[in-house]
């Protein structure tokens, strides 16, 4: 029996882990492989932190530019606007989703169906009724450029679903987005040895 419990808490951690409700999709890394780069510099000036101000821009640039740096440089890039091959750079912006999430993010369908000899549960309809209709995203799109020819190089998007759009919680926007950033640069590769 206690075999039996520690396994099931274990498969229920590992698939709340699973279902963060954020989708991160990073491009594919080839070019930035074949670039061999190491050396890198931010595209803009970090916003002033002095600043008193709603937008969540000003909550979310410092926890960016610490946390890519962080993960960037334990990669062994290094940060050098002098000898800079790369830029990088990030996007903030709302969207809106026709409610129905990706394959990604979810394995729930939020669109009725049909099924022969069996009633539908009501969890199924819930969902239905709570994934359905256009919903509004929070995206942030991490861009690598080449520095000589300002291509883009590789990206990665993070896109949420907004659950309440008048409540901007910095704390767990500082935790959260610290977490999401961790999954989003897995796919980089270990910097090039010099």
């Amino acid at each position: 029996m206690r075999i039996t419990n520690i396994l099931a808490y274990a498969i229920l951690s590992l698939t709340v882990l699973g279902c963060s409700g954020v989708e991160i999709q990073p491009a594919d890394t080839n070019r930035f492989i074949a670039g061999n780069y190491l050396y890198y510099q931010w595209r803009t000036d970090a916003l002033p932190s002095d600043v008193r101000s709603s937008d969540p821009a000003y909550a979310i640039d410092p926890v960016m530019r610490r946390d890519v740096n962080a993960d960037l440089q334990s990669k062994g890039y290094v940060l050098n606007p002098e000898r800079a091959q790369f830029t990088v750079g990030y996007i903030l912006m709302n969207g809106m989703v026709q409610g129905a999430t990706s394959d990604l993010a979810s394995n729930i369908s939020p669109y009725p169906r049909v099924t022969p000899n069996r009633q539908i549960d009501q969890a199924s309809v819930d969902n239905a009724i709570a994934l359905g209709g256009v919903k509004e995203t929070n995206n942030i799109i991490l861009q690598f450029n080449d520095k000589t020819s300002n291509q883009e190089i590789w990206h990665v998007t993070l896109t949420k679903i907004v659950e309440d759009a008048n409540s901007v919680d910095t704390s767990r926007i500082n935790d959260n987005l610290t977490q999401y950033l961790k999954r989003a640069l897995k796919s980089l590769p270990q910097a090039p040895r010099s």
